[in-house]
């Protein structure tokens, strides 16, 4: 019977363990979730400044090429085709 008692004393005991390695498991991975989801917004935040920055170049890009450079002049005369072309498209629209 004694034997007994030593069995379960010994199974509570590595359950008591058990458990207890899980609690600090489960307190690791709900910081390791928070540094991930704070690594998220800021690669988020940093790609937003990116394509921010990427548009600001293009437009600058082409304001440059407009104001007579002879760099990219092909590219400023295609964007203008395309603007040309989105109005004809607008004012065709409101004409129906």
């Amino acid at each position: 019977m004694s034997e007994l008692v030593q069995i379960v004393d010994s199974l509570e005991n590595k359950i008591s363990k058990l458990l207890h390695k899980l609690e600090i498991l489960q307190q690791a991975n709900s910081a390791l979730e928070n540094t991930l989801e704070v690594a998220r917004n800021q690669f988020d935040n940093t790609n937003q400044v990116v394509s921010e920055w990427e548009e600001k170049y293009k437009s600058l890009k082409l304001a440059n090429s407009m104001l007579g450079s002879n760099t990219n002049k092909t590219e400023a005369k295609l964007k203008i085709n395309t603007l040309i072309r989105e109005l004809d498209h607008c004012i065709a629209q409101l004409a129906e």
